[in-house]
């Protein structure tokens, strides 16, 4: 049953309209003013509003303003003289405006096709999800020997059914390998469907997950299909599964043991086959330990981990990257570009990519967009002009023993490349410079993935 908000300030007509929509099967809140109305609306879920343009502590443009992202249909109720605001409103998004005084059957006409148009547009943003989401390719650009260690991890897991953690810092690719562990395995031509934990509230996550049945919630217009139920025969990507609310955590924990789900309303179980590959960039035996994650939950994702390292520790992978995205964004934008200047490249490895390779790739696409030459220069590479703190540029995550560990490779392996630069690359001098015996180089230089011409 679809619940209706009313926000009218003038009693009897609130109660009117009330009367008329509870007649026809709706239910009902109202409010006199907007201030209340917010509360409700951040409460409980509503199917549409109904507002009076005129009220006492803001008019209805801009309480259409406020809700906007919502996406919840939007009629405005007003008076033969303020039609023409009503009409900004419906330019600005909102669904119609009814003329006082109000014609019941109008009324309800305009209601349904509201409802109906709502229902239209959700059911067409998970087809074009869906549809995107299945056309996406997955490319991974780098020659250092962390990223071709995990791309062998990739190669490993990708023909088996077998359940992959990928862990890394935001931006350094995890939906790409989980795409690449899809595209390399048996599954390929099935659908690869992603969830990002952390951008959907709670009492939104679970039905964007396990769908529901006609009539089983208010609001709920007809069947919807979790994003489970796509991804049958295919690869589900979990990312952020870090975050994944602690009271749904159990759910999941138990679809991974008996392969079925319930979608909310249903009587019966649907058994599907999804193979699974989940991510974040949190440290998750922090969070068992701290009671945020279960105990059981985090056996069942960690059979296979695999690490992304920060762009910042294998910095001779980003020309090959830079280079890439100049590719891409060239060819997007009907570009011809030469490529970077040797000022660019510098620029580019001196940087400390707190954004990893996300940040990267915005950076080039605004290179290409601003380059008026053949080449990329110095001056199209924007960045921010305040350095970055230590706790911008590295994860702060664990214990401090660890923390300390990962600050002074960090600052180590940057030593060793100035040093072997200044030296001209002779690893002899470079050890002498360092104060280390050759073998220690050669052994840090291998630890690092350090490049002989950075």
């Amino acid at each position: 049953m679809d619940k209706i908000l009313v926000v009218e300030d003038n009693r009897p007509m609130r109660e009117m309209l009330c009367r008329i929509l509870q007649k026809h099967g709706y239910q009902t809140r109202d409010s006199v003013n907007i201030s209340d109305a917010l509360n409700l609306l951040q409460q409980e879920s509503f199917s549409l509003i109904l507002s009076d343009l005129q009220l006492p502590d803001m008019d209805g443009i801009s309480f259409f303003r406020k809700v906007k992202t919502f996406r919840i249909p939007f009629i405005i109720l007003t008076a033969f003289g303020s039609i023409e605001k009503a009409v900004e409103a419906i330019k600005e998004g909102a669904f119609d405006f009814i003329a006082k005084p109000v014609d019941p059957d109008y009324l309800l006409v305009m209601i349904d096709k509201a409802l109906e148009s709502s229902r239209m547009w959700r059911e067409n943003v998970v087809l074009k999800e869906l549809i995107s989401l299945q056309r996406s390719e997955a490319v991974i650009i780098g020659q250092s020997t962390a990223i071709l260690d995990a791309a062998e991890k990739v190669r490993q897991a990708a023909p088996t059914d077998i359940s992959v953690l990928i862990l890394g810092e935001s931006g350094t690719g995890k939906e790409l390998f989980a795409r690449a562990i899809h595209n390399l395995s048996p599954r390929r031509s099935r659908p690869f469907i992603a969830v990002n934990s952390a951008s959907l509230p709670e009492n939104l996550l679970e039905n964007e997950l396990f769908g529901h049945e006609k009539g089983s919630f208010t609001g709920a217009y007809n069947r919807q299909i979790g994003k489970l139920e796509m991804a049958e025969g295919g690869t589900f990507f979990f990312d952020e599964i870090g975050d994944f609310p602690l009271s749904l955590q159990g759910k999941i924990l138990r679809f991974l043991e008996e392969k079925s789900i319930t979608r909310l309303g249903m009587n019966r179980e649907i058994d599907l086959d999804i193979r699974f590959v989940f991510a974040t960039n949190q440290n998750l035996d922090q969070s068992v330990a701290a009671n945020r994650f279960r105990r059981d939950l985090y056996y069942r994702i960690t059979p296979f981990p695999i690490h992304l390292v920060p762009l910042r520790d294998r910095k001779e992978d980003i020309p090959l990257l830079a280079d890439y995205f100049i590719q891409k964004f060239g060819t997007d934008m009907k570009k011809e570009t030469a490529g970077l200047t040797e000022e660019a490249r510098r620029k580019l490895s001196d940087y400390a990519w707190p954004g990893n390779v996300r940040e990267l790739q915005n950076t080039i696409e605004r290179a290409t967009i601003l380059c008026k030459t053949g080449s990329i220069t110095e001056a199209d590479i924007i960045l921010p002009e305040t350095p970055f703190a230590v706790e911008d540029c590295m994860s702060l995550s664990g214990t401090l023993p660890e923390v300390v560990h990962r600050l002074v490779a960090r600052v180590e392996k940057k030593k060793i490349e100035d040093t072997l630069k200044d030296a001209g690359f002779v690893r002899n001098e470079t050890a002498r410079r360092l104060g280390i015996s050759y073998k220690t180089l050669l052994e840090k230089i291998k630890e690092y993935g350090i490049s002989s011409d950075i």
